[in-house]
Protein backbone atom coordinates (compact mmCIF):
# COMPACT_ATOMS: atom_id res chain seq x y z
CA UNK A 1 0.00 0.00 0.00
CA UNK A 2 2.91 2.45 -0.43
CA UNK A 3 1.71 3.73 -3.84
CA UNK A 4 -0.68 6.37 -2.49
CA UNK A 5 2.29 8.00 -0.78
CA UNK A 6 3.93 8.89 -4.13
CA UNK A 7 1.39 11.56 -5.09
CA UNK A 8 1.69 12.95 -1.61
CA UNK A 9 5.47 13.09 -1.86
CA UNK A 10 5.34 14.64 -5.34
CA UNK A 11 2.68 17.04 -4.23
CA UNK A 12 4.72 18.00 -1.21
CA UNK A 13 7.82 18.51 -3.30
CA UNK A 14 5.87 20.59 -5.78
CA UNK A 15 4.44 22.68 -2.98
CA UNK A 16 7.89 23.17 -1.50
CA UNK A 17 9.29 24.12 -4.90
CA UNK A 18 6.40 26.46 -5.45
CA UNK A 19 6.96 28.05 -2.10
CA UNK A 20 10.64 28.44 -2.88
CA UNK A 21 9.77 29.95 -6.25
CA UNK A 22 7.40 32.40 -4.64
CA UNK A 23 10.08 33.26 -2.10
CA UNK A 24 12.66 33.83 -4.82
CA UNK A 25 10.18 35.89 -6.74
CA UNK A 26 9.42 38.01 -3.71
CA UNK A 27 13.14 38.42 -3.02
CA UNK A 28 13.75 39.42 -6.63
CA UNK A 29 10.90 41.88 -6.52
CA UNK A 30 12.30 43.38 -3.33
CA UNK A 31 15.71 43.75 -4.95
CA UNK A 32 14.15 45.38 -8.00
CA UNK A 33 12.21 47.76 -5.80
CA UNK A 34 15.31 48.59 -3.76
CA UNK A 35 17.26 49.28 -6.95
CA UNK A 36 14.44 51.44 -8.28
CA UNK A 37 14.24 53.35 -5.00
CA UNK A 38 18.01 53.84 -5.01
CA UNK A 39 17.93 55.17 -8.58
CA UNK A 40 15.10 57.55 -7.83
CA UNK A 41 16.77 58.74 -4.65
CA UNK A 42 20.10 59.24 -6.43
CA UNK A 43 18.49 61.18 -9.27
CA UNK A 44 16.40 63.29 -6.93
CA UNK A 45 19.39 64.15 -4.74
CA UNK A 46 21.54 64.76 -7.83
CA UNK A 47 19.03 67.23 -9.21
CA UNK A 48 18.84 69.00 -5.86
CA UNK A 49 22.64 69.27 -5.80
CA UNK A 50 22.73 70.60 -9.35
CA UNK A 51 20.04 73.17 -8.54
CA UNK A 52 22.02 74.26 -5.50
CA UNK A 53 25.18 74.63 -7.57
CA UNK A 54 23.44 76.45 -10.42
CA UNK A 55 21.85 78.92 -8.01
CA UNK A 56 25.22 79.79 -6.44
CA UNK A 57 26.93 79.84 -9.81
CA UNK A 58 24.37 82.18 -11.33
CA UNK A 59 24.42 84.67 -8.46
CA UNK A 60 28.22 84.68 -8.27
CA UNK A 61 28.65 84.99 -12.03
CA UNK A 62 26.18 87.88 -12.05
CA UNK A 63 28.08 89.66 -9.26
CA UNK A 64 31.45 89.11 -10.94
CA UNK A 65 30.15 90.17 -14.36
CA UNK A 66 28.72 93.34 -12.87
CA UNK A 67 32.06 94.12 -11.24
CA UNK A 68 34.03 93.33 -14.40
CA UNK A 69 31.78 95.51 -16.53
CA UNK A 70 32.08 98.43 -14.10
CA UNK A 71 35.88 98.11 -14.12
CA UNK A 72 35.96 98.19 -17.92
CA UNK A 73 33.61 101.19 -18.00
CA UNK A 74 35.86 103.03 -15.54
CA UNK A 75 38.99 102.27 -17.53
CA UNK A 76 37.34 103.19 -20.83
CA UNK A 77 36.39 106.58 -19.40
CA UNK A 78 40.01 107.52 -18.71
CA UNK A 79 40.26 108.91 -22.24
CA UNK A 80 38.03 111.82 -21.18
CA UNK A 81 40.30 112.51 -18.22
CA UNK A 82 43.34 112.53 -20.51
CA UNK A 83 41.64 114.96 -22.88
CA UNK A 84 40.90 117.44 -20.09
CA UNK A 85 44.16 116.94 -18.20
CA UNK A 86 46.33 117.56 -21.27
CA UNK A 87 44.73 120.97 -21.82
CA UNK A 88 46.13 122.23 -18.52
CA UNK A 89 49.47 124.04 -18.82
CA UNK A 90 52.24 124.41 -16.23
CA UNK A 91 50.82 121.60 -14.09
CA UNK A 92 53.07 119.66 -11.70
CA UNK A 93 54.41 116.22 -12.55
CA UNK A 94 52.22 114.49 -9.96
CA UNK A 95 54.90 112.00 -8.97
CA UNK A 96 54.11 108.60 -7.50
CA UNK A 97 52.15 109.02 -4.27
CA UNK A 98 53.40 107.26 -1.15
CA UNK A 99 51.30 107.33 2.01
CA UNK A 100 51.52 104.81 4.84
CA UNK A 101 52.68 102.05 2.54
CA UNK A 102 50.29 103.10 -0.21
CA UNK A 103 51.79 103.52 -3.65
CA UNK A 104 49.81 104.95 -6.54
CA UNK A 105 51.18 105.22 -10.07
CA UNK A 106 52.16 108.64 -11.36
CA UNK A 107 50.28 110.00 -14.32
CA UNK A 108 51.34 108.31 -17.57
CA UNK A 109 49.45 109.51 -20.60
CA UNK A 110 50.31 106.62 -22.93
CA UNK A 111 49.67 103.96 -20.32
CA UNK A 112 46.29 105.41 -19.43
CA UNK A 113 45.36 105.78 -23.10
CA UNK A 114 46.31 102.17 -23.85
CA UNK A 115 44.26 100.95 -20.90
CA UNK A 116 41.31 103.07 -22.02
CA UNK A 117 41.40 101.78 -25.60
CA UNK A 118 41.94 98.18 -24.53
CA UNK A 119 39.10 98.32 -22.03
CA UNK A 120 36.88 99.73 -24.77
CA UNK A 121 37.71 96.73 -26.95
CA UNK A 122 36.83 94.29 -24.19
CA UNK A 123 33.69 96.21 -23.25
CA UNK A 124 32.56 96.19 -26.86
CA UNK A 125 33.02 92.43 -27.02
CA UNK A 126 30.84 91.65 -24.02
CA UNK A 127 27.61 91.79 -26.02
CA UNK A 128 28.30 88.45 -27.68
CA UNK A 129 30.38 86.90 -24.94
CA UNK A 130 29.37 84.08 -22.62
CA UNK A 131 28.20 84.74 -19.07
CA UNK A 132 31.23 84.97 -16.83
CA UNK A 133 33.48 86.67 -19.39
CA UNK A 134 33.31 90.12 -17.78
CA UNK A 135 33.68 88.42 -14.41
CA UNK A 136 36.74 86.68 -15.78
CA UNK A 137 38.32 90.04 -16.50
CA UNK A 138 37.60 91.13 -12.92
CA UNK A 139 39.00 87.84 -11.63
CA UNK A 140 42.21 88.28 -13.62
CA UNK A 141 42.51 92.07 -13.25
CA UNK A 142 40.68 94.26 -15.77
CA UNK A 143 43.60 96.68 -16.12
CA UNK A 144 46.01 93.94 -17.20
CA UNK A 145 43.42 92.39 -19.52
CA UNK A 146 42.80 95.80 -21.11
CA UNK A 147 46.50 96.30 -21.81
CA UNK A 148 46.74 92.86 -23.38
CA UNK A 149 43.72 93.63 -25.54
CA UNK A 150 45.80 96.07 -27.56
CA UNK A 151 47.70 93.18 -29.14
CA UNK A 152 47.40 91.97 -32.72
CA UNK A 153 45.17 89.11 -33.82
CA UNK A 154 46.61 86.16 -35.74
CA UNK A 155 45.26 87.71 -38.96
CA UNK A 156 47.52 90.71 -38.48
CA UNK A 157 44.55 92.93 -37.65
CA UNK A 158 44.91 95.16 -34.61
CA UNK A 159 42.53 93.95 -31.92
CA UNK A 160 41.68 97.57 -31.10
CA UNK A 161 40.10 97.86 -34.55
CA UNK A 162 37.80 94.88 -34.00
CA UNK A 163 34.50 94.82 -32.15
CA UNK A 164 31.99 92.44 -30.61
CA UNK A 165 32.70 88.71 -30.51
CA UNK A 166 35.61 89.10 -32.93
CA UNK A 167 37.38 91.40 -30.48
CA UNK A 168 36.75 89.07 -27.54
CA UNK A 169 37.92 86.00 -29.45
CA UNK A 170 40.99 87.78 -30.81
CA UNK A 171 41.84 89.04 -27.33
CA UNK A 172 41.58 85.57 -25.83
CA UNK A 173 43.76 84.19 -28.62
CA UNK A 174 46.31 86.94 -28.05
CA UNK A 175 46.36 86.17 -24.34
CA UNK A 176 47.04 82.57 -25.28
CA UNK A 177 50.06 83.49 -27.42
CA UNK A 178 48.26 83.55 -30.75
CA UNK A 179 46.09 81.18 -32.74
CA UNK A 180 46.65 77.43 -32.69
CA UNK A 181 47.54 77.55 -36.39
CA UNK A 182 50.29 80.04 -35.62
CA UNK A 183 51.69 77.84 -32.89
CA UNK A 184 50.05 79.64 -30.00
CA UNK A 185 47.71 78.31 -27.39
CA UNK A 186 44.59 79.79 -28.95
CA UNK A 187 41.45 80.95 -27.18
CA UNK A 188 41.46 78.02 -24.76
CA UNK A 189 44.83 78.99 -23.35
CA UNK A 190 43.80 82.63 -23.37
CA UNK A 191 40.84 81.73 -21.22
CA UNK A 192 43.05 79.65 -18.97
CA UNK A 193 45.43 82.58 -18.50
CA UNK A 194 42.49 84.63 -17.31
CA UNK A 195 42.06 82.27 -14.39
CA UNK A 196 40.45 78.95 -15.29
CA UNK A 197 39.89 76.19 -17.79
CA UNK A 198 36.87 77.57 -19.65
CA UNK A 199 34.80 80.71 -19.89
CA UNK A 200 32.06 81.12 -17.33
CA UNK A 201 32.27 79.33 -14.03
CA UNK A 202 35.56 77.64 -14.90
CA UNK A 203 37.22 81.03 -14.96
CA UNK A 204 36.11 81.69 -11.42
CA UNK A 205 36.32 78.22 -9.88
CA UNK A 206 39.37 76.73 -11.53
CA UNK A 207 40.47 73.18 -12.17
CA UNK A 208 37.99 71.49 -9.85
CA UNK A 209 35.13 72.28 -12.21
CA UNK A 210 33.37 69.01 -12.87
CA UNK A 211 31.47 67.54 -15.83
CA UNK A 212 29.21 65.04 -14.07
CA UNK A 213 26.41 67.51 -13.45
CA UNK A 214 25.58 67.63 -17.13
CA UNK A 215 25.49 63.87 -17.55
CA UNK A 216 22.75 61.36 -16.95
CA UNK A 217 23.49 59.07 -14.04
CA UNK A 218 24.21 55.41 -14.70
CA UNK A 219 21.21 53.09 -15.04
CA UNK A 220 22.83 50.81 -12.48
CA UNK A 221 21.72 51.74 -8.99
CA UNK A 222 25.04 51.30 -7.21
CA UNK A 223 26.98 53.17 -9.92
CA UNK A 224 24.37 55.95 -10.03
CA UNK A 225 24.65 56.44 -6.28
CA UNK A 226 28.45 56.55 -6.52
CA UNK A 227 28.32 59.14 -9.32
CA UNK A 228 25.87 61.25 -7.37
CA UNK A 229 28.05 61.18 -4.24
CA UNK A 230 31.11 62.10 -6.25
CA UNK A 231 29.38 65.09 -7.80
CA UNK A 232 27.98 66.07 -4.41
CA UNK A 233 31.45 66.18 -2.87
CA UNK A 234 32.61 68.62 -5.54
CA UNK A 235 29.45 70.71 -5.24
CA UNK A 236 29.92 70.84 -1.46
CA UNK A 237 33.38 72.31 -2.05
CA UNK A 238 32.38 74.75 -4.80
CA UNK A 239 29.18 76.22 -3.36
CA UNK A 240 30.72 77.85 -0.24
CA UNK A 241 33.56 79.18 -2.41
CA UNK A 242 31.13 80.64 -4.95
CA UNK A 243 29.05 82.18 -2.18
CA UNK A 244 32.11 83.87 -0.62
CA UNK A 245 33.43 84.99 -4.01
CA UNK A 246 30.05 86.49 -4.85
CA UNK A 247 29.90 88.32 -1.52
CA UNK A 248 33.49 89.56 -2.00
CA UNK A 249 32.64 90.82 -5.49
CA UNK A 250 29.62 92.69 -4.13
CA UNK A 251 31.66 94.34 -1.40
CA UNK A 252 34.41 95.29 -3.83
CA UNK A 253 31.81 96.62 -6.27
CA UNK A 254 30.37 98.83 -3.52
CA UNK A 255 33.80 100.23 -2.62
CA UNK A 256 34.75 100.74 -6.25
CA UNK A 257 31.44 102.49 -6.88
CA UNK A 258 32.08 104.87 -3.97
CA UNK A 259 35.48 105.84 -5.34
CA UNK A 260 34.14 106.12 -8.89
CA UNK A 261 31.27 108.39 -7.84
CA UNK A 262 33.74 110.61 -5.99
CA UNK A 263 35.95 110.68 -9.08
CA UNK A 264 33.02 111.58 -11.33
CA UNK A 265 32.09 114.44 -9.00
CA UNK A 266 35.63 115.84 -9.00
CA UNK A 267 36.17 115.25 -12.69
CA UNK A 268 32.88 117.01 -13.45
CA UNK A 269 34.16 120.11 -11.66
CA UNK A 270 37.54 119.85 -13.42
CA UNK A 271 35.90 119.39 -16.81
CA UNK A 272 33.75 122.46 -16.22
CA UNK A 273 36.79 124.49 -15.15
CA UNK A 274 38.77 123.60 -18.26
CA UNK A 275 36.16 123.37 -21.01
CA UNK A 276 33.49 125.81 -19.83
CA UNK A 277 35.47 128.39 -17.85
CA UNK A 278 38.64 128.04 -19.96
CA UNK A 279 40.81 127.61 -16.87
CA UNK A 280 43.84 125.98 -18.47
CA UNK A 281 46.82 127.62 -16.75
CA UNK A 282 47.71 125.87 -13.49
CA UNK A 283 49.68 128.91 -12.33
CA UNK A 284 46.46 130.89 -12.19
CA UNK A 285 44.48 128.21 -10.36
CA UNK A 286 43.08 129.01 -6.95
CA UNK A 287 43.88 126.70 -4.05
CA UNK A 288 40.45 125.14 -4.44
CA UNK A 289 40.98 124.55 -8.17
CA UNK A 290 44.38 123.00 -7.56
CA UNK A 291 42.88 120.71 -4.95
CA UNK A 292 40.22 119.58 -7.43
CA UNK A 293 42.92 118.69 -9.95
CA UNK A 294 45.07 116.91 -7.37
CA UNK A 295 42.12 114.95 -6.02
CA UNK A 296 41.07 113.90 -9.52
CA UNK A 297 44.58 112.67 -10.31
CA UNK A 298 44.67 110.81 -6.97
CA UNK A 299 41.34 109.11 -7.68
CA UNK A 300 42.45 108.09 -11.17
CA UNK A 301 45.42 106.32 -9.60
CA UNK A 302 43.21 104.59 -7.03
CA UNK A 303 40.72 103.46 -9.67
CA UNK A 304 43.51 102.24 -11.93
CA UNK A 305 44.96 100.13 -9.13
CA UNK A 306 41.57 98.85 -7.97
CA UNK A 307 40.80 97.62 -11.49
CA UNK A 308 44.22 95.96 -11.58
CA UNK A 309 43.50 93.69 -8.61
CA UNK A 310 43.09 90.01 -9.43
CA UNK A 311 40.15 88.89 -7.34
CA UNK A 312 40.93 85.24 -8.01
CA UNK A 313 44.25 83.47 -7.67
CA UNK A 314 44.62 80.56 -10.05
CA UNK A 315 45.35 77.31 -8.26
CA UNK A 316 47.13 74.16 -9.33
CA UNK A 317 45.52 71.97 -11.96
CA UNK A 318 42.56 70.12 -10.53
CA UNK A 319 42.33 72.41 -7.50
CA UNK A 320 39.81 75.04 -6.47
CA UNK A 321 40.88 78.63 -7.15
CA UNK A 322 41.45 80.97 -4.22
CA UNK A 323 40.09 84.41 -3.46
CA UNK A 324 42.92 86.95 -3.42
CA UNK A 325 42.12 88.36 0.01
CA UNK A 326 45.48 90.11 0.56
CA UNK A 327 45.25 92.22 -2.60
CA UNK A 328 41.54 92.91 -2.09
CA UNK A 329 42.00 94.07 1.51
CA UNK A 330 44.98 96.29 0.61
CA UNK A 331 43.10 97.83 -2.31
CA UNK A 332 40.01 98.42 -0.19
CA UNK A 333 42.08 100.09 2.54
CA UNK A 334 43.71 102.35 -0.05
CA UNK A 335 40.28 103.26 -1.38
CA UNK A 336 39.12 104.13 2.13
CA UNK A 337 42.18 106.32 2.67
CA UNK A 338 41.59 108.11 -0.65
CA UNK A 339 37.94 108.74 0.16
CA UNK A 340 38.98 110.32 3.47
CA UNK A 341 41.55 112.48 1.69
CA UNK A 342 39.16 113.76 -0.92
CA UNK A 343 35.98 114.27 1.10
Amino acid sequence: MPLPLIPLIIGGAAAAAGAAGVGAGIHGAVKMKDAKDTMESANRRHQQNISRFEEKNESTTTAMDRLGKLELEILTGFDKFIEVFEKIHNKPAFETIFKEGIQLPKYNKEELRNVSVGAGVLLGGLGGAAAGTAGGFAAAGATSAAVMALGTASTGTAIASLSGVAATNATLAALGGGSLAAGGGGMALGSAILGGATLGVGLLVGGIIFNVTGKKLSEKADEAWYQMKRAEEEIDLICPYLEELGATAQRYFATLTSVYELYQKNFGVLDNMVNMLDRTDYDTFSEKERLVLENTVLLVGVLYNMCKVQLVEQSERGQLNKINYDAIIKSTETAGWAIEQVT
